[in-house]
């Protein structure tokens, strides 16, 4: 009776899983010997035929999952020279290769950077199979930008997922970038806006500015003054004010480099680019830098900003919350605080500025837009005052035109590396465990499936009530519009971001009408992309001439 319940459960196993033909045959053989000697079958117990049916719904189990690994193909892509891959052919412009070849190859692109795989997802539809669930792609391959800049992965962004990760995200997100934490700091931006805003004016409305360095000087100065509690673009402090330029800009450009090592880790210690030595020396700048203002925070009775009347900064905080063990995060360390003012350097000072420039330009491009804003701020807030943060919920369609920009011209093209922690199925292709995974956030943007009005043309209006994309935002779910990411990874500083590019946005058409240089038209205008380390730049920047559009009492207060 047991022999034969035994080729009962063997028969089903065969039928409920895909056992390959040949692992077939090999069962009934063994059933065919089997029955020869049935007569030995009745000593079996029924513990002896459990034992071994699980033994065998084991095996074919992992028998199973091997072939079907096997038999799932690799997504398409290109082939590259041995050992190189496709690494020499990558060029300058990664999103723009990586989309070009999307176009041959179909949306989910592999191909090999060196010894690496690397998946390359270019739209809505395959971002979010991949990183809705995304905890087979939850962590960051090793990188040598976050091992010789971040502190060897200390960072919130490069930290391996786990207690530690989840201990510096809980900091962010209730201490550092919470609703109330941005607005007990919202004076601070004000006060850089006003003297952005006065510094404009003074020019009288009849000299060109260079938009990109004047807004990014106002954003430098605002979001230092927010993390450490010090404008670094200051009278008297040129040398402070060089030292830290030149930090920030080294830090942009090796942060999006393409480390050789990386892909070739065998070529790790000749260094043969350089980037190494030169990450190396930015962490030891950088360290130096942090541990003096760590120092005079730490001072009795710090003021905490020489700019704002003793008010905090994020410094501040951290170093508060440093006392408040979490258990299972352990404690907050000073290697831990620095690391994440390296990152949010790194990630508020281009992106902000450099979004709005791209902003700005768009507008100048399309003057019936541009009104169509400046009268939704003139309703809203008048022309007797400048616009607030407090303001800028009343204003939707300046929040359209901020996330149509954000969709053509995301700050980072490409997202910060994942890497498979396990083999992944996407779309009937494998995603091998180890491969690193770069969603190309540019592409994403023009996808015409999730884009299908014209996906190439800036118009805030698909977002307006009625619009195709009503309702949409930039918090990660909607897989179309992703500049900050998606999933347990996305930007923990994606709120303060928003609001300094939003209000950087609303001041600079609010405050002032801008016209190009004398015989320049809006056709003329130069909208070609480049990429600069990790963000996307205009490689002409905006040069505008700023005429005051409200109330000269406005001004002469500031």
């Amino acid at each position: 009776m047991q022999y034969f319940i035994y080729l009962f459960i063997l028969y089903l196993i065969s039928r409920t899983v895909s056992i390959p033909r040949h692992h077939i045959l090999a069962i009934k053989t063994c059933s065919t010997y089997l029955s020869l000697h049935s007569e030995h079958y009745e000593r079996f117990t029924m513990v002896n035929i459990v034992l071994f049916l699980l033994f065998a719904i084991l095996s074919a189990a992992f028998l199973f999952k091997r072939n079907r690994r096997r038999s799932l193909p690799l997504p398409p892509g290109p082939r590259g020279l041995p050992l190189l891959g496709y690494l020499t052919k990558v060029g300058p412009n990664p999103h723009q290769t990586f989309y070009t070849l999307s176009k041959i190859y179909g949306p989910l692109l592999h191909l090999r950077l060196g010894i690496v795989d690397v998946v390359v997802p270019s739209s809505a539809e395959v971002a979010a199979k991949l990183f809705r669930n995304d905890l087979k792609v939850v962590n960051r391959p090793k990188n040598s930008g976050a091992e010789h800049i971040l502190y060897n992965y200390q960072d919130i962004g490069f930290v391996p997922y786990g207690p530690r990760w989840r201990m510096l995200r809980k900091l962010c997100a209730l201490h550092l970038f919470s609703p109330k934490a941005l607005d007990d700091l919202q004076d601070t931006r004000r006060e850089e806006m006003d003297l952005f805003v006065g510094e404009l004016a003074g020019k009288g409305g009849a000299v060109e500015v260079d938009v990109s360095r004047e807004v990014a000087k106002c954003v430098a100065n605002s979001l230092s003054r927010l993390l450490i509690g010090r404008r670094v673009f200051d009278a008297g402090q040129e040398k402070e004010a060089g030292e830290f330029k030149w930090m920030v800009m080294e830090l942009m450009h090796l942060s999006g480099s393409f480390c050789v090592a990386d892909f070739l880790p065998g070529l790790g210690w000749l260094d043969p680019q350089g980037l190494i030595s030169r990450m190396k020396k930015l962490n030891r700048r950088f360290d130096a830098f942090l541990n003096r203002f760590m120092a005079e925070h730490r001072e009795p009775n710090a003021a905490g900003d020489n700019n704002n009347s003793g008010k905090r900064d994020l410094l501040s905080v951290m170093l508060e919350q440093q006392e408040n063990a979490d258990g299972e995060g352990g404690k907050l360390t000073d290697v831990d605080i620095k690391a994440l003012l390296v990152a949010m350097f790194a990630a508020g000072s281009d992106s902000t500025s450099i979004t709005s420039e791209w902003a700005l330009a768009e507008l100048i491009r399309k003057p019936e837009i541009l009104a169509r804003a400046q009268a939704e701020l003139d309703s809203a807030v008048g022309r007797n005052r400048l616009v607030m943060e407090s303001d800028l919920s009343n204003l939707p369609m300046l929040q359209d035109i901020v996330k149509e920009t954000l969709r053509l011209h995301p700050p980072a093209p490409i997202s910060v590396p994942r890497v498979a922690v396990e083999d992944c199925e996407v779309d009937g292709y494998l995603i091998p465990k180890g491969s690193t995974i770069l969603l190309n956030i540019w592409a994403i943007g023009r996808d015409p499936v999730a884009w299908p009005d014209e996906p190439n043309e800036f118009r805030p209006d698909r977002f307006l009530p009625g619009g195709k994309h009503e309702g949409e935002d930039l918090k990660g779910s909607h897989f179309g519009l992703i500049p900050f990411g998606a999933g347990r990874r996305i930007c923990v500083g994606m709120n303060l971001g928003l609001r300094m590019v939003t209000f950087m946005t609303a001041t600079m058409i609010h405050s002032f009408d801008w016209f190009l240089p004398e015989g320049q038209t809006v056709e003329d205008l130069d909208m070609v992309e480049r990429v600069n380390g990790l963000t996307l730049i205009k490689a002409v920047p905006l040069v505008a001439r700023p005429v005051p559009r409200l109330k000269p009492e406005v001004y002469a207060n500031l």
